[in-house]
């Protein structure tokens, strides 16, 4: 199974930053397409961003457009959420998934994939107040 590890969550007021990093456990992230999802209490799980190694296009949801920022690091075993400017509508619990559909086809295209990822772990919560 894919092993990840979010992380970096925390408490931030509005118009703050925060940098989330999802880790890849025995492997790297190469070939693959990585998302980051996020949830809160008694609402579905939105997609929020995604990272495609094919060509290394990314995909952002209209509500973090121009806000957040996803990466990798060059070894590809961490992929990151750079949040900024961050809004109370941001709070949730922030989770990442992995596919290697990653090396077939771009971010946007790899969503509906990294959707369905069944091994979502507790995420990391973000909390951030007015």
């Amino acid at each position: 199974d894919v092993q990840l590890q979010a992380s970096g969550g925390g408490l931030v007021q509005a118009g703050g930053s925060l940098r989330l990093s999802c880790a890849a456990s025995g492997f790297t992230f190469d070939g693959y397409a990585v998302g980051w999802f996020r949830q809160v209490p008694g609402k579905k799980r939105e997609g929020v961003s995604a990272i495609s190694s094919k060509d290394d296009s990314t995909y952002y949801a209209d509500s973090v457009k121009g806000r957040f920022t996803i990466s990798s690091d060059n070894a590809k075993k961490v992929v990151y959420l750079q949040m900024n400017n961050l809004k109370t509508e941001d709070t949730a619990v922030y989770y990442c998934a992995a596919d290697p559909i990653g090396r077939f086809v771009s971010a946007d295209q790899a969503m509906g994939v990294l959707e369905i990822f069944h091994n979502w772990g507790q995420g990391t919560l973000v909390t951030v107040s007015s």
